[in-house]
């Protein structure tokens, strides 16, 4: 009989841990939360990006970091808030540890790069989407609201 109770009690711990695995996976990603916010920014004016940071900041002290995804989609001159050395860098690492994703438009730093003569260095939480408007109205699709400060 121990036998049979020290597998019943295997079975719930493990399909316990399977949960909480679960839980935690959805809770990193996100993907239930009820709100979801893509943020357009597309000028280089430093109000601007002030501006865009600020509204991604009010979501997540509104909603919860764990109830609201917000990712900022930077194309054309607004690629300037996710490069390497923008005076928002300590903003966007600690926006990044909320879980605010960042997206820089691939074309646009294509574009750049030829102006500068090599690829525009971005913050090291950016991640490259093929194209900003793209993702945006992919994002869109997927039940996103777009919010253009």
């Amino acid at each position: 009989m121990p036998n049979r109770y020290g597998k019943i009690l295997l079975s719930m711990l493990l399909s316990g841990f399977m949960l909480l695995g679960l839980t935690t996976a959805q809770a990193a990603d996100k993907t239930f939360a009820d709100t979801k916010v893509v943020l357009q920014i597309s000028d280089p004016n430093p109000f601007k990006q002030t501006l865009v940071l600020n509204v991604a900041s009010n979501l997540i002290k509104h909603y919860g970091q764990d109830q609201v995804v917000v990712e900022i989609v930077a194309f054309g001159p607004g690629l300037r808030l996710l490069m390497k050395e923008n005076a928002n860098k300590d903003r966007i690492q600690g926006l990044a540890s909320s879980g605010v994703k960042f997206s820089a438009c691939t074309n646009t730093m294509t574009k750049m790069g030829k102006v500068l003569g090599k690829p525009p260095e971005l913050n090291s939480n950016a991640v490259q989407v093929t194209a900003g408007v793209v993702r945006i109205i992919d994002l869109v699709k997927d039940g996103y609201t777009l919010v253009k400060p």
